[in-house]
């Protein structure tokens, strides 16, 4: 949906597949561009793919090059795969530039011209104000050309606040100054890729270098075996100009940073670096923060796959305890939890490509480590088949403090409602109504004791421990107003 000031170019070659979203998983996007003095198609193809657990729904590429302009694909991923649906488009595509998007909400890249000229853009974002937004266009008699399930294309509303100024950087600029949430992007050019990482810096974007091209990507994890080293992380609101030959900043970063703590907790690969920290790394010092604080006997210790793998590797080596994998990811003909539409059957999925070994699990005491709990449904089930197993006692040790508020920032949790936290159900069950978060969010208060407790008690284990705050804070290793912690203690801030 772009405004009047900006119309679809007729400069390209396009296999469009659009459909209508479903309902929001805890799922970010990624994206992932590059340009280069030779042909860099298969470096995005490959680029874009490393960034497959980021989004589940769409995926797009675009390339440009003289003798046909803008090249684009987009593709549905709720039935195969990034790599198997975008393989038969290579052969159309050639450039020495361009990107590629794993997207959880909107179809992109978006192609338009405008008075800034021809260009693509991809985002990680999200508006919260985009009604708003959306009604201020139209109050200026703009309109939108293209529906996305009867609402607005966030990354072509973004495409019309960049549009509404004299440059790419003041319409940037118009863009962090307008939207309520977060926005970082792509955009590119005929001649260059523009990326600005979101105002605060919640989502990141890293630049990588190798001898005669740049990269550019959400997860530094696509990089190594794209022949790509680190070379500069983007720094919140920023925004830089990258050619073949060289980067340079055209607006510098801001002070303030709210990065996602959630990056190094769940959702980011385990090989990424953020602000120059490695997520694996930071997941073993989670693990082994839990560890000291625990005085629980048991014959062994197992990550919940895939997330709680490294925190569950910090704990065994700092207690002690033997690692066993007590379950065994089945990922072949499951390869995602979170794709049918239906929320029913993913989790039937999520349970059917997690298989326990029973020869581990039976007469067995065993500390579980995972990232999370959200609404605690599948860590239920769970349980009950560990029951059904032999196991004698279930301890459960989460690398995050619980999950109390909702997420404005990100898509990460725009889909749950919050009476279906398993700390608000908690709460109710205490106060009667959602109140007090504050003393609930707050792990030296009595209310958290017995948040806890009641959780515990609802997925049936022996014991149950949150990951402190403070030593959260400490594993990652910035300080602590650098990093967004909303979603469990509700302190962060548009």
């Amino acid at each position: 949906m772009l405004a009047f000031a900006c119309r679809i170019t007729d400069a390209i070659t396009e296999k469009i597949i659009l459909f209508n979203p479903t309902k929001k998983t805890i799922i970010m996007s990624g994206f992932y561009g590059a340009i280069s003095k030779e042909e860099c198609i298969n470096e995005v193809f490959y680029g874009t793919d490393y960034h497959s657990h980021l989004g589940t729904k769409r995926a797009g590429m675009v390339f440009w090059n003289k003798e046909n302009g803008f090249q684009r694909s987009i593709h549905s991923l709720e039935s195969e795969y990034f790599r198997s649906k975008f393989e038969g488009d290579l052969k159309d595509f050639s450039g020495k530039l361009g990107m590629g998007v794993i997207s959880d909400t909107d179809p992109q890249p978006i192609i338009l011209n405008s008075h800034l000229g021809k260009f693509a853009i991809v985002t990680v974002s999200r508006i919260v104000n985009i009604v708003e937004l959306e009604k201020e266009f139209l109050d200026k008699k703009k309109h939108f050309t293209q529906n996305f399930h009867d609402n607005v294309n966030p990354t072509e509303l973004i495409a019309n606040l960049i549009c509404e100024k004299n440059s790419f950087v003041e319409g940037i600029k118009n863009v962090h100054d307008k939207i309520k949430g977060s926005c970082s992007l792509l955009i590119l050019t005929p001649d260059k890729i523009i990326a600005a990482r979101d105002k605060l810096g919640r989502t990141p974007i890293v630049i990588g270098k190798k001898d005669g091209a740049f990269a550019v990507a959400s997860e530094t994890s696509a990089f190594p075996n794209t022949g790509y080293d680190i070379e500069h992380y983007i720094g919140p609101g920023e925004v830089v100009e990258i050619t073949a030959d060289a980067y340079k900043t055209v607006k510098p970063a801001n002070e303030k940073m709210q990065v996602c703590s959630f990056l190094w907790v769940y959702y980011g690969y385990p090989t990424s670096f953020y602000e120059g920290i490695n997520t694996e790394e930071c997941r073993y010092r989670c693990g082994a923060a839990i560890a000291k604080k625990d005085d629980v006997e048991a014959d062994f210790v197992c990550g919940v796959p895939d997330s709680g793998v490294g925190h569950a590797y910090g704990y065994s080596n700092e207690k002690g305890v033997p690692y066993k994998r007590a379950y065994s990811k089945y990922t072949p003909t499951w390869p995602r939890s979170f794709m049918p539409q239906n929320q029913n059957v993913r989790e039937l999925v999520a349970k059917m490509k997690l298989i326990p070994n029973n020869a581990i699990i039976k007469d067995s005491k065993a500390v579980f480590l995972d990232d999370s709990i959200v609404r605690g449904t599948q860590l239920k089930d769970n349980t009950v088949d560990l029951r059904k197993a032999g196991i004698k006692e279930v301890h459960m040790r989460i690398a995050c403090p619980p999950l109390t508020y909702p997420c404005n920032f990100l898509n990460f949790s725009q889909s749950r409602s919050t009476t279906e936290l398993a700390t608000r159900k908690a709460i109710i069950k205490i106060e009667g109504e959602e109140k007090n978060f504050e003393k609930y969010a707050d792990s030296s208060t009595p209310e958290y004791k017995k948040m806890v407790e009641l959780i515990a008690e609802d997925l049936g284990i022996d014991s149950l421990i949150y990951q402190d705050l403070n030593d959260l804070v400490e594993a990652i290793g910035l300080p602590k107003e650098k990093l967004c912690t909303h979603c469990w203690d509700g302190s962060s801030y548009f």
